[in-house]
């Protein structure tokens, strides 16, 4: 397999990861509104015996969502790790290896004069 073949695979791989993270996250959305809904209904000083309870049970529930975000945290720094091997990877020399002819996030040149 040429190197442009398998950099266009993790390209190709690294769109359908998106996607399913994409999912996942919508389906987050979902199921954080219901716990919102039902954390609102719940998680008020009523229902405990003391302030420290409360305070324990929102913390556990702030844990979990603080673990979701560093997971995938984690999922996008690796995606990005494998996009900065393709994209980084200039051949053309003089490039300094910044991908896409040295653009370094400038934008695209439409053919418009530079002013």
């Amino acid at each position: 397999m040429s190197r442009e073949k398998a950099y266009l695979q993790m390209l190709e791989s690294s769109a359908t990861i998106q996607w399913n993270i994409a999912m996942i996250l919508e389906a987050k959305a979902v199921e954080a509104e219901k716990v919102k809904q039902w954390t609102q209904h719940h998680i008020h000083a009523r229902a405990f015996d003391s302030h420290e309870e409360q305070l324990k049970e929102t913390i556990s529930i702030h844990e979990v969502i603080v673990e979701m975000v560093e997971g995938l945290t984690k999922l996008e720094n690796g995606l990005y790790s494998n996009l900065k091997a393709v994209l980084g990877s200039g051949e053309d020399g003089g490039e300094g290896g910044e991908g896409f002819g040295g653009m370094s996030g400038e934008g695209f040149d439409f053919g418009e004069d530079s002013k």
